[in-house]
Order: C-alpha cells, then structure tokens, then sequence
C-alpha cells in the first residue's frame, strides 16, 4: 500500500515535507519507520515471516512487526497501529518501550532505496501466539523462537539477516537483561 509518509534528514529531523512512500524509496528520501520487538516472559522473542508478496525480503523471517509511519504520525502511535494491523495484537502504550533510532541504509537489487530511521521498541506478548490474528497481506506466519536466536542468525537459514547481528545483539542484550532484573 502506497502512503503518504513525512520525510527527515540524514539526521533524522523532520523536514516538514511529505512524500508517498514509493517515491520515498524511488529517490532515497530519509523517513522513520517503527521496529517493534515481542518477547516473552520464558524468553522467546516473536518473529514474522513475510509475505511473499513483499517487495524487500519476501519469505525471511523478521522483526516481530515493522513499518512505515503515515505523515504526521506520532512514532508511538505507529507502533502500536502496526502491531494492531500486522498481527491482531493490542499493546497498551506503558507496555511499549523504546530502547532506541537506528540509521539504516541499503540499496535493494529490485531499485528500492531503504533510506531510514528505525525506532525500535520492545514489548511483551501476553496472550498466547494462537490468539494472534495475521495480516495476510504482510505476514505469511508467525512463530516463536529462542531469545538467543538474536545471537546466533547464521545458524539459521532464512531467519534475520547475518549482516545486521549487531543490531540483534543490541535487541538481545536489553531484552536479556529486563527479563534478568
């Protein structure tokens, strides 16, 4: 689906322009898209395999839920419509963290150019898996999966993408050490 999103610097602030988000991908432009990482109390975290239909990473097993943020959005608020949207979960918003801004640049082989800011949040699932209700239209399955999968991706075939374990390291250890204290 084709959105109207807000456009941002390299830095990350707002320019007060807006674009539609294929154009956003066509020419480079920055925007912010929300992470949002489930985990659970036994430490799983939740993964989504996306559809594949999708223009980036078709059939990889990803981030709980990601998206784009509509043009004058507030962050949160986009992160708990994806989870709604994505998955059929309702997060209270004191159950969401953010633990961070990722840059995150990358040229896809299809010509989409990923130029964006990624606020990445946690938060724990509290209803069973078998409640969750997929969009089928971004997600083909759901499944849950060692926290330590995080560490480990090369292991996995089609599970996240080796080149960003820093950045799984990173979700790891903070959700390691909340479900630690």
């Amino acid at each position: 689906m084709d959105e109207l999103i807000d456009i941002v610097d390299e830095n990350g602030k707002y320019t007060g322009k807006t674009c539609l988000k294929s154009q956003a991908h066509k020419y480079g432009y920055f925007h912010p898209t929300v992470h949002i990482w489930i985990y659970t109390s036994d430490g799983k975290i939740l993964l989504q395999k996306r559809a594949l239909s999708k223009k980036v990473f078709p059939g990889l097993w990803d981030i709980s839920v990601a998206g784009h943020i509509a043009a004058g959005e507030k962050i949160e608020i986009a992160a708990l419509r994806e989870v709604e949207e994505e998955i059929g979960f309702t997060i209270f918003p004191e159950n969401l963290i953010k633990i961070g801004t990722r840059k995150h640049q990358v040229n896809h082989t299809n010509g989409i150019i990923d130029n964006e800011f990624h606020h990445v949040f946690i938060s724990e699932l509290t209803v069973p898996i078998e409640q969750l209700v997929i969009q089928e239209s971004e997600v083909d399955e759901l499944q849950l999966f060692e926290l330590d999968i995080l560490k480990n991706t090369s292991k996995f075939k089609n599970v996240l993408l080796p080149e960003y374990s820093d950045y799984y390291e990173f979700v790891f250890n903070t959700i390691y050490t909340l479900l630690n204290r």
